[in-house]
């Protein structure tokens, strides 16, 4: 099982009127996590080193031949996620690898999986690839689907979607 271990930092914006992470402010996490692995990222002058995610081949921005548009989202929460400050893990993996689309799986989370620690919400990005240009779906070429094939599994388990 090969996943995406993403450290995400929590800000005082993110809390609600009951002290926990907002509803929205989760899917903010989640975006920021998404963007991370799968968009690729000019190398820095101040810290070439920087981690360089296998996964990330989507260029971004101004100009891109490629958009990428969130066709479906679902999130399920299992406890409330209170300010702290080290990052939460976002834990992802592709739950399903189609022709112009991908169903991205999430776990929010205290530590990585197999470590002790919270899971605070799982969540599935329904995502799809579309040419700028003219706006319309563009399959999935050869090279995303070699980097992100190493991690296809099963898709995140959503009590609503067992029954």
């Amino acid at each position: 099982m090969t996943r995406l271990h993403v450290p995400v930092s929590l800000r005082w914006s993110d809390l609600d009127a009951y002290g926990h992470v907002n509803n929205v402010a989760m899917l903010t996490l989640l975006e920021e996590a998404r963007i991370e692995v799968f968009w690729r990222h000019p190398v820095s002058a101040e810290d070439p080193s920087a981690p360089r995610w296998p996964t990330a081949v989507i260029d971004a921005g101004p100009g891109a031949e490629t958009s990428t548009l969130v066709a479906a989202q679902e999130i399920e929460y299992l406890r409330p996620l209170v300010y702290r400050r080290t990052p939460v893990t976002i834990e992802m993996w592709i739950g399903r690898l189609g022709g112009a689309s991908l169903d991205i799986s999430y776990e929010v989370r205290e530590a990585p999986s197999g470590a002790d620690g919270e899971l605070f919400a799982r969540a599935v990005t329904t995502l799809v690839l579309v040419d700028s240009s003219t706006g319309a779906p563009r399959r999935i070429g050869p090279a995303e689907r070699a980097a992100w094939e190493p991690y296809v599994e099963a898709p995140v388990e959503l009590r609503r979607r067992r029954h």
